[in-house]
């Protein structure tokens, strides 16, 4: 049995680095057509080469996920590049871990709202689209209480109920919708490789919460999400799967 997603025409909003850029390369190496979107220029060109070295097209165009109306630039614009639009993966985070207003500015704009505004402009085409699905990536910070980011587990949080809103708002128009919600996730760059130099204690304690003893990897969501996108999961909707090697169930 085989995960299947040739031919698929994907929109990867936050796709440049880190678990984005993992599912845009998944999808690519698939034999889908990907297009991404991130607001760094450099980061987002290099992994449009990837992309373009490894699956049969890619596009990219910088946006910022804050702003609705660089979202209804990009979506029509990423449809028009890719002839149509079959999947959309909503994955970019504000990443804000205070609790000041400049953090749940942050977080609502970009963990929440892109998710309802890059859904909201992507569902016409999605509606013509092949086995058109939706994957919001969450956070298990959305499932459990979150002391060190209240605003990005609370965002986190309404993404999840939103997925199940969607979900049943949408199986009557064939639409699915899912969510995947990683733990602490470790790459080149990311949060958790700086939290190893700068924040130890931290980087100690969640380590030790993983009963696998590591972190996990960008590579490891990103088969669940092409699961979920592909024909496998085509009676599989208004689901929230964690992707955490356990994390937590040691305490």
């Amino acid at each position: 049995m085989e995960v299947d997603v040739k031919g698929k025409r994907v929109v990867v909003a936050g796709g440049s680095r880190g678990i984005g850029r993992s599912i845009a390369l998944a999808f690519a190496e698939g034999g889908a057509k990907v297009s991404i979107c991130a607001r760094g220029a450099a980061a987002l060109e290099a992994t449009r080469a990837e992309l373009a070295a490894r699956g049969p097209f890619a596009h990219a165009q910088t946006c910022d996920l804050g702003d609705d109306a660089a979202i209804n630039r990009y979506i029509p614009a990423a449809a028009e590049a890719l002839g149509g639009i079959d999947v959309l993966v909503n994955n970019a985070t504000g990443a804000a871990l205070g609790d000041d207003e400049a953090s749940w500015d942050a977080d609502l704009a970009v963990d929440l709202r892109a998710v309802v505004r890059a859904s909201r402009a992507a569902l016409p085409y999605l509606l013509k689209g092949n086995e058109p699905s939706i994957v919001n990536i969450s956070s298990i910070s959305g499932l459990h209480p979150a002391p060190r980011a209240p605003a990005y587990g609370a965002a986190k949080a309404a993404v999840i109920h939103y997925t199940q809103t969607q979900a049943a708002t949408l199986a009557a128009k064939g639409v699915r919708v899912n969510c995947v919600t990683p733990g602490s996730i470790e790459f080149p760059g990311g949060s958790w490789e700086r939290r190893k130099t700068e924040e130890p204690d931290i980087y100690k304690r969640t380590l030790a919460s993983m009963p696998t003893g590591r972190l996990g990897r960008p590579e490891e969501v990103a088969n669940v999400v092409l699961f979920l996108a592909s024909p496998l999961a085509i009676w599989v909707t208004a689901q929230v799967i964690s992707v955490s090697g356990g994390q937590g169930l040691g305490r």
